[in-house]
Parts: C-alpha cells; structure tokens; sequence
C-alpha cells in the first residue's frame, strides 16, 4: 500500500507506508535498576523499538539519591542503562529523550553529566521544568531506543 503525495500542482509522487509492525508487547525490567513505584512496566518493548518509563534518582534497593544534580542524573541514567540492557539495547541506539526538571537552575549542571553520557551519538531531546515529580525526585529522564532485534 502506498499514499499519493501532492509534491506540486502538476505531479503526484507515491510515497510507501511503514510496514506493519509487530504487534507483540514485552514489557523489560532491568535487574539493577530502580522498581516501579507505581503500575506500569519500566519499559515496553514492540518490534525494534524500546520505550523506557521516565526513571528517577532511586537504586535498586529502593533508596533515593539525595546530593547535587549530577549525582541524582548519574543514578538516573544507571537506571536508564539497567533497562535498555535487559531489553537488548544500550545507549548508542536511543533515538529520543525527554528530561523533566523541577528547578531549571539545574539546566547547566544536567547538561554536563548527560555530555557524558553522549559524546558522539546525539539522540532528538526534549527537556522542559515540570511543578513537581514523583517521589520528591528533581529530575526523571524517559527514552524510546531502537533495539539489536
């Protein structure tokens, strides 16, 4: 199947659809990462893609990370690592991020640790302060990533 794209008055070009994918969910949880705090999975998996739930400064133990910016990312992206390894996936293969910060005086200081993080590969990114997270955290970091499948 394909759709007609007018590219001007005169011409129609025939663009393809995306295939069908598939349509089987698997939900991933990361071994070291942090537990879900509420019902949902911490990722989702569906054909190559892998959709991880915003993770927040908290370890596998369930203990919050207190201390600067930096420190609370570091666990975050740990957590974020922890998911995308148990779903067959790792940093280099996430295609977009979206930060929520609940103070962007933060900004600069996220920002340092996350270059670190992504030296090279530069995924789509989204970062915008929201009033409050859950759990009292300051920070929470969602990915979509492609998967090695």
């Amino acid at each position: 199947m394909s759709f007609l794209f007018r590219s001007s008055a005169r011409s129609l070009t025939r663009l393809p659809t995306i295939s069908r994918m598939s349509s089987t969910l698997t939900p991933v949880f990361g071994k070291n990462a942090a537990p879900p705090a509420a019902p949902y999975s911490p990722g989702m998996k569906v054909g190559n893609l892998l959709y991880v739930s915003g993770q927040v400064h908290y370890t596998a133990e369930g203990k919050k990370i207190e201390g600067s910016i930096a420190d609370k990312t570091k666990q975050v992206f740990h957590n974020i690592e922890a998911i995308l390894a148990a779903g067959n996936s790792s940093l280099d293969k996430i295609v977009k991020v979206n930060i929520f910060l609940t103070d962007m005086g933060n900004f600069k200081e996220l920002n340092e640790i996350y270059g670190t993080y992504f030296t090279t590969h530069k995924p789509a990114r989204s970062c915008v302060a929201v009033k409050e997270l859950p759990l009292g955290c300051d920070v929470e970091i969602e990915v979509v990533a492609a998967t090695n499948d």
